[in-house]
């Protein structure tokens, strides 16, 4: 299976590393960041959610209307609108955007931030919620009859939507989690899996538990996904000295405040996923791990979701990424600090390096199998 490679669809030039100065919804940057993008080789990028953010389905269809080949992975929570209106918006989305639309469902890992929408379910509870909501919108998506469906968190009778997605059958759902119950409604659900970038051997345990969870359901893995920090130079020895610039940025941020006032976890507060608890055993086990791999700017952030750094040349991080396809990962999620220079650096001189051997290597296996 080729390889592929997600961005963020960033509605403004914030960071952990930069405050933002300007509106939350920065136009003329949303369209000129993807299309540095889809410029320099990515596949996909995510517009994230967040309670008090712009909406992300909406930046899409903007989006859209801009760009001409990437795909938009819409990042959604079930709690903020009927599985039924979301199959018809996400069915328009897709037409409006070419059928270039996927979505990403979101269970929520913070308690306040979904409190701030009026979800005052419990976590199990919202993962629950979860499954119902993809089951709701795959039937949505291909039924051409009218189905009744009577859950715990969902029901209706006699529903049929007029229009489908552009994409046949429909198009891809991702999914993201590292609890027990994550495991079990991701695995059995979703078309993409989404890990944080842990050190191998945490990823090679995820993937066994989705694998055995997956089997459970009935089927074989979905496709795998893992999400890291690239911080790239031409030397070694420069890499790691921009690494050490950028934590003493996200440490400036911190102490102006940003990070406490703006959309980035409190790092003052114990984390309530399995995710960043997970990242979070990472850093105590060491800042550096594997072949480029990087904790201590999860350890500043109190394992503040996507944390962790590949730090390299293109080719020393191009060769760990190939480290994690070895395990089974097929979609590498890569967002810069500085998020515009950082997109236009990894699609230029890593995507390459990782596609060059990935291509080499099925046709090393194609001859292997025909001789």
């Amino acid at each position: 299976m080729p390889v592929e490679f997600l961005g963020i669809a960033g509605t403004n030039p914030a960071s952990e590393v930069t405050p933002r100065t300007g509106a939350a919804l920065d136009l003329e940057y949303t369209a000129k960041l993807a299309r540095a993008h889809e410029d320099n080789g990515w596949d996909r990028i995510l517009f994230a959610y967040h309670s008090g953010a712009p909406d992300p389905s909406q930046v899409a269809a903007f989006v859209a209307g801009r760009t001409e080949r990437i795909n938009l992975v819409v990042a959604h929570r079930p709690n903020v609108a009927y599985p039924t209106l979301t199959a018809k918006t996400f069915a328009t989305l897709d037409h409006l955007s070419g059928g270039r639309f996927e979505v990403h469902v979101i269970t929520g890992g913070s308690t306040a931030d979904q409190a701030a929408e009026g979800d005052f379910l419990a976590k199990d509870d919202r993962y629950g919620r979860t499954r119902e909501f993809i089951q709701i919108l795959k039937q949505a998506w291909t039924s051409d009859e009218r189905f009744d469906f009577a859950g715990k968190h969902y029901q209706f009778e006699q529903f049929v939507a007029d229009i489908k997605p552009l994409q046949q059958p429909r198009p891809r759902i991702s999914f993201g989690g590292s609890s027990a119950a994550a495991y079990a409604v991701g695995a059995a659900e979703a078309d993409i899996f989404a890990l944080w970038g842990e050190p191998l051997a945490g990823t090679a345990e995820q993937l066994a538990t989705i694998d055995a969870e997956a089997a459970k359901a009935g089927r074989a893995r979905p496709t795998i996904q893992i999400a890291f920090r690239p911080i790239l130079a031409p030397t070694e020895e420069l890499a790691w000295e921009k690494a050490e610039t950028v934590l003493g940025r996200i440490k400036a941020a911190q102490a102006g405040g940003a990070q406490v006032k703006g959309r980035f976890r409190d790092p003052r507060k114990t984390p309530e996923n399995a995710g960043s608890q997970r990242l979070l055993k990472a850093v105590e086990a060491g800042d550096r791990h594997d072949r480029a791999l990087w904790t201590a700017p999860t350890g500043l952030t109190g394992g503040g979701g996507n944390s962790t750094a590949l730090v390299g040349t293109p080719e020393t991080v191009a060769a760990a990424l190939l480290d994690y396809y070895d395990l089974g990962v097929r979609i590498f999620s890569a967002r810069g600090y500085d998020i515009y220079d950082d997109a236009v650096d990894f699609g230029r001189y890593v995507i390459p390096l990782v596609r060059e051997e990935v291509a080499r290597r099925e046709q090393t296996t194609q001859e292997e199998l025909a001789s």
